[in-house]
Order: structure tokens, then C-alpha cells, then sequence
């Protein structure tokens, strides 16, 4: 994607809960917003991002509800 042409750069890999793989993308946008892309198995629980992002980053993808995808004490 071409940030110079409005479209999301992808800033951070979303690490799975097995610490190695990569199960989505945050990608930055002209805009300045931020948003997730899953690979093509969709939705899955994420336990970090690589690299690291900041807080606020995190907050506008709400990084806490993204490791908590798929566990039963989310009710």
C-alpha cells in the first residue's frame, strides 16, 4: 500500500499467542488513524505486537480486547 496516495502502511506485525505467529497487521493511514488487517484465517487471539507501539496506538485498536479474542472468561 502507498501512504503518498492515501492508502494504510502497515506499521506493526499482531503476533498470535504461540509468541511467533503472525496472525494480522496495523496499518497506519494518511489520516493518521490506525486499524487491524487479519491474515486470511481471520480474528485470532494476539498476545503482542511486533515492533512495539505505543500506547495511544494500541488504545485506537483496542490492543486489550485483541488478546482476549476467543477465551471463555470473556463473558
Amino acid at each position: 500500500m502507498n501512504e503518498d496516495k492515501g492508502e494504510g502502511v502497515a506499521i506493526a506485525n499482531l503476533i498470535g499467542t504461540d509468541g511467533c505467529s503472525v496472525v494480522g497487521w496495523v496499518y497506519r493511514w494518511s489520516t493518521g488513524s490506525h486499524a487491524v488487517m487479519w491474515d486470511v484465517q481471520g480474528p485470532q487471539q494476539v498476545s503482542e505486537t511486533r515492533p512495539d507501539i505505543s500506547d495511544e496506538q494500541k488504545q485506537e485498536i483496542d490492543f486489550d480486547a485483541l488478546t482476549r479474542i476467543g477465551r471463555s472468561d470473556d463473558r
